[in-house]
């Protein structure tokens, strides 16, 4: 009785996960190969917990600062006060600084200011499922699916022909763009044909086979009957 109601369990969880796989093979050409990706730091825009570092000889009060652009995506400096970080890339930062500078200093140069990024802590992706380290990842924009996958690491109840790269839509007439990697197959065979980079909010979800997730879902339905038990064991006076 319990082989036939396990059977069925496990014929119910393999229709429910075929019923979530809404990839699509042809959603790969929205993602950039690592080789195709232009690398241009003229063009990132700075957001709220990136660090900024500030070089500029002549100005005391902005050499060598480092800052971290606050939640309403300012930066404070001694003498120059506060200006906005956030939305601006780092050569509109330095431009905005060079006016606020010249002020008080009298500069010389064609870029008096220069602004670095220190750290790059304002974008993520997300790894889901069956890994032993799941939740966000900061982004550094060359994360590809084997680097965040390895890094997560699989466990023993990961379905590897069936791990699912989601990139969500922030447009509700535009379907997410999923498609689907078999892991074995780029690891043991060397195919990279699918090692796309991941951006910001880019999902990694790691399903479990259909023998595992009947586990998960038979352990979930033992759990409370368990406990339950143990309960009524512990309250039972002693004889």
């Amino acid at each position: 009785m319990r082989k036939t109601q396990l059977s069925v369990l496990m014929v119910l969880f393999s229709f429910l996960l075929v019923g979530c796989f809404s990839s699509n093979p042809q959603d790969i050409q929205y993602f950039t190969k690592p080789h195709e990706a232009i690398v241009s730091f003229d063009k990132y825009v700075l957001k709220p917990a990136d660090e900024i570092e500030v070089h500029c000889l002549n100005v005391p009060e902005l050499n060598l600062q480092v800052q971290r652009i606050r939640p309403d995506g300012r930066v404070s400096f001694e003498g120059i006060g506060t200006v906005d970080a956030a939305g601006k890339t780092p050569e509109e930062l330095a431009a905005v600084l060079h006016e606020k500078a010249l002020l008080l200093y009298s500069l010389s140069g064609e870029h008096p200011i220069d602004v670095r990024v220190d750290v790059f802590k304002s974008a993520y992706y997300y790894v889901f499922g069956q890994v032993f380290f799941e939740g966000a990842k900061l982004c550094t924009g060359r994360d590809t699916v084997i680097s965040a996958i390895a890094a997560a690491r699989l466990n023993t109840l990961a379905w590897k022909d069936h791990i699912q790269i989601i990139r969500p839509s922030h447009d509700p007439n535009v379907a997410p763009r999923i498609f689907e990697v078999k892991y074995d197959k780029m690891i043991a065979h060397g195919d990279t044909s699918k090692n796309v980079l991941l951006q910001e909010g880019d999902i990694i979800f790691v399903p479990p086979t259909v023998l595992g997730g009947a586990g998960l879902v038979l352990g979930e339905f033992l759990n409370p009957i368990g406990r339950a038990f143990s309960a009524v064991s512990v309250t039972q006076p002693a004889p």
